[in-house]
């Protein structure tokens, strides 16, 4: 019953001193609102990053070549990267479920009277498994394409759109390198990765891309710009990483340094998870500084009421009131002005977080570690910024006070 007394006695003082109240709440609200929305807009871009790099392909491995100071038992092995590659990972590791070799090359393709530089990926049917493409219209590259090395080309949404316009682009003709493809198949609207954009990219089969027109590049056999692979599953990524490397030393017969380089999602999720977590600790850090200054502001403010309130003081202690009843009022005081404004913060913060959701590609929302700090903060900010004046208040002799007034 005591404590609603000193609450009551604390919100009557505080509606007493609006404009001092108000701007102190203000200084509250802002840092609050700011913690809030910034863990959320750092949560949602590390799961955009996660969403964006899972998209292009689940448990997605891909090998390139890497020609620095390497040496080997004896000379006579491939020193690049080749198809043959492809297929020893394809067809001697286990824990490898499909394997897609690429030949990247940008060439002219031309239909009717346009001419697109476009990239050209030269590549087999378990690309669409390994890298997570769906088709939008038709086919994509089958075996019996490759086998035959048959002239047929799948086009990204984009390329098609600039070379066809509203035209429907399935079983028409384009010319790549002098040579006539038809096309058999539109993919879906995939984005870009690492500066390149898929639904600018034309896919041929590899087999026809390697005899008709990129040829043998290497005395071993036809070299691959990429060799991307999958996993069986997560938890086989490591060991697929770890099977193909030492194939690829077998087959190179390598003894020194590796002549080729294997990329994971895992490491790029990593990567984009330590920049994230450290932009948003550096963001809450910042919205931080401004729930200290309010902290000092809720100190000042509480000292000026303090010199402000002295005859109150005064005559509280002369009618019978403690040093604690004293300090325990103008404590409840601080904390009533930090848990409002932290209150008020997160309701701003958490309508922000999910204004950001609905108007951004950023997957975001609201933390509940986040509105949980935010709230103990303020309200330990309250607590310690209210220590100082509350003592100060307590410490007044009655007889000074009442004669200062």
């Amino acid at each position: 019953m005591k404590l609603l007394k000193y609450i009551k006695i604390a919100g009557k003082m505080l509606l007493a001193n609006k404009l001092q109240s108000s701007l102190t709440i203000f200084g509250l609200i802002i840092g609050n609102a700011s913690v809030i929305a910034m863990v959320g807009v750092g949560q949602g871009a590390q799961r955009l990053a996660e969403t964006e790099l899972e998209s292009f392909g689940p448990n997605m491995l891909y090998i390139i070549p890497d020609n620095r100071n390497v040496k080997r038992a004896f000379s006579g092995q491939p020193k690049t990267l080749v198809l043959s590659d492809a297929h020893a990972i394809a067809t001697q590791v286990p824990s490898v479920s499909a394997v897609a070799p690429q030949i990247r090359r940008k060439e002219l393709i031309t239909y009717s009277n346009k001419n697109i530089n476009a990239s050209i990926v030269g590549t087999n049917p378990d690309f669409k498994i390994v890298r997570n493409f769906e088709v939008g219209e038709g086919s994509f590259i089958t075996e019996n394409h490759m086998k035959k090395g048959a002239e047929v080309v799948v086009l990204g949404p984009q390329l098609a759109f600039r070379l066809f316009g509203e035209k429907n682009p399935l079983g028409q003709q384009v010319r790549i390198r002098g040579l006539s493809f038809e096309v058999v198949g539109i993919m879906e609207p995939k984005g870009s990765l690492m500066e390149s954009n898929q639904d600018e990219a034309a896919f041929i089969p590899i087999t026809t891309m390697a005899n008709r027109i990129v040829g043998e590049t290497s005395p071993f056999g036809t070299e691959v710009s990429v060799i991307a692979f999958s996993a069986k599953d997560k938890k086989s990524v490591r060991a697929a990483e770890f099977q193909v490397s030492n194939l690829l030393r077998l087959r190179h017969k390598i003894t020194d340094t590796d002549d080729f380089v294997i990329h994971s999602q895992k490491k790029f999720l990593e990567t984009s998870g330590l920049i994230t977590t450290g932009l948003t600790i550096t963001l809450v850090a910042i919205a931080g500084i401004s729930l200290m200054v309010a902290g000092i502001g809720i100190m000042n403010i509480m000292l000026m009421s303090v010199k402000a309130r002295t005859s109150e003081i005064g005559l509280r202690k002369a009618v019978g009131a403690c040093q604690q009843d004293i300090l325990i009022q103008f404590l409840i005081e601080a904390i009533i002005l930090s848990v409002t404004g932290g209150l008020i913060g997160t309701l701003i913060g958490a309508s922000g977080v999910i204004v950001i959701s609905l108007t951004t590609p950023l997957n975001t929302g609201v933390s509940g570690i986040a509105v949980a700090l935010a709230l103990g903060v303020s309200g330990g900010i309250g607590l310690f910024f209210g220590v100082v004046p509350a003592k100060e208040a307590a410490k007044l002799d009655p007889i000074v006070a009442l004669r200062s007034s």
